[in-house]
């Protein structure tokens, strides 16, 4: 026998890593999300981009986003020995902590501005990690990739709330909609 593990064995690794990965990527991005929220006066305020789709959409697809990165990461914790596994599980940890900066710098410190820096950050460094989960199993790369779109999606919708909104971009700290001067 020339085999390190069985199919079942490796099926069994796999349910285990995502019984841990699944639940804990869609905690941390819950959690993430509590960290800034759209229900706020300033958010409520801003302009909206024309494509802003309803915002009960955020909740259903990063929900479903999340359960397919959980599996993703799944598949590579689970590839022992695989070429390129560790590599592949570092540059997805940093890049899954700018993706859960993301919800803090838009909607809790209102930093527009900020927010496509980071999403900027989210575009290249997930790219990163679809090249390195493609070196250790295609299936974890491809699951990917609807997040990829998302992510460009959200990239070009926070451009646009920039650019309706270049004041609202500066952030603003107090809460305040609208600040007025008056006096000296």
């Amino acid at each position: 026998m020339n085999m390190l593990a069985s199919r079942g064995q490796l099926r069994a690794s796999f349910i285990r890593w995502a019984l841990f990965t699944v639940p804990l990527v869609v905690l941390l991005g819950f959690l993430a999300g509590q960290l800034g929220s759209p229900d706020t006066a300033w958010f409520a305020s801003l302009e909206k981009p024309a494509i802003f789709p309803e915002p009960k959409w955020f909740g259903i697809v990063w929900t479903v986003l999340y359960i397919m990165i959980g599996f993703a990461v799944a598949i590579v914790a689970s590839a022992w020995g695989a070429r390129g596994r560790t590599a592949a599980l570092w540059a997805f940890a940093v890049h899954f902590a700018f993706n859960l900066s993301w919800s803090y710098i838009f909607f809790g410190a209102q930093q527009i501005t900020g927010a496509l820096v980071v999403l900027g950050l989210i575009v290249l460094t997930l790219l990163v990690v679809i090249a390195l989960f493609w070196r250790v199993r295609r299936g974890a790369a491809l699951l990917l990739l609807p997040y990829l779109a998302w992510v460009c999606f959200a990239t070009l919708l926070n451009y646009q709330f920039l650019q309706l909104n270049p004041q609202a971009g500066e952030g603003n700290p107090d809460g305040a909609v609208e600040r007025v001067r008056i006096g000296n």
